[in-house]
């Protein structure tokens, strides 16, 4: 009876509130070609919102005000802003949930705005209908792009590839207008992409996809993780002279459910890396 007892409570926190809170990392990352002017620059990265109206709202609602709170200078989302329906949905009725959750998103404030990519799950529903559902909401979306982040003559490029899963993710034309040399920061939803990231002139790869396995018992590795997020599942990378966080997301997939690997908003702060 005990056992069933501690089983059922385990799993009733587990659905029922340890999905519910996110929690706050903060991060300091040293970028060896990280412009002086932006010393100090705070980024709050989010991602796997899946949105529902059920489960995965309840994290996306608490997450606005506590990113508010942390004043960021920038907001980066990094995809899956919806779920691949299992079974009685449609991809197209399933993409519409983009809107809801954008509705949401809007409500945080950076001085240099909110900026996203698409995931895996976006890109299988409707990548045009989570886009413009985005960007209708004024969050902008980057699909192998990048743009120049300025102040006071000094300036970092941040650039976004399209869905790596999807093999149209292509970092050379998104960096393409970057003169070499000057800083850049990629958001990729797979993390394990860094490997070929490695490859371009970036200086720190942000990204998301793997919910840092979700369900975590102790001693044991995570009982099911993505394609392409197998290596580098959580927190913080050095893959040569890249640098990379997973974060472990908001939503849930699959199971409503989170053990030992709560929802997360990371809040980083870049510095000049000294020699």
């Amino acid at each position: 009876m005990a056992a069933t007892a501690g089983a059922a409570a385990l799993a009733g926190d587990s659905i029922l509130i340890a999905p519910n809170y996110p929690r706050i990392v903060r991060q300091e990352i040293a970028l060896r070609r990280w412009p002086e002017r932006f010393e100090g620059f705070t980024i709050a990265l989010l991602s796997d919102f899946h949105y529902d109206p059920y489960f995965s709202q309840h994290p996306v609602h608490k997450a606005i005000a506590m990113v508010n709170s942390l004043h960021p200078d920038l907001i980066v989302l990094v995809g899956d802003f919806v779920s691949i329906p299992s079974f009685g949905v449609d991809e197209g009725q399933a993409a519409r949930a983009a809107a809801p959750c954008a509705e949401l998103l809007r409500q945080m404030r950076a001085h240099y705005g909110l900026w996203a990519v698409l995931g895996n799950h976006d890109f299988y529903t409707s990548p045009i209908v989570v886009s413009h559902a985005l960007r209708e909401q004024g969050i902008n979306v980057l699909a192998n792009q990048s743009v120049a982040i300025e102040a006071e003559g000094q300036r970092f490029w941040l650039g976004g590839v399209t869905d790596v899963l999807s093999g149209t993710a292509d970092p050379q034309t998104t960096f393409e207008q970057k003169p070499a040399g000057e800083a850049a920061v990629l958001l990729a939803h797979e993390p394990d992409y860094a490997d070929f990231v490695t490859r371009f002139d970036v200086d720190l790869q942000l990204s998301g996809h793997s919910h840092g396995g979700q369900v975590r018992f102790p001693f044991l590795p995570p009982l099911y993780l993505p394609a392409m997020a197998r290596k580098y599942i959580l927190g913080l990378y050095r893959i040569g002279e890249l640098m990379l966080y997973t974060n472990p997301g908001l939503g849930t997939v699959g199971l409503p459910m989170r053990l030992n690997c709560p929802p997360e908003i990371t809040f980083l702060t870049l510095r000049t890396a000294r020699a």
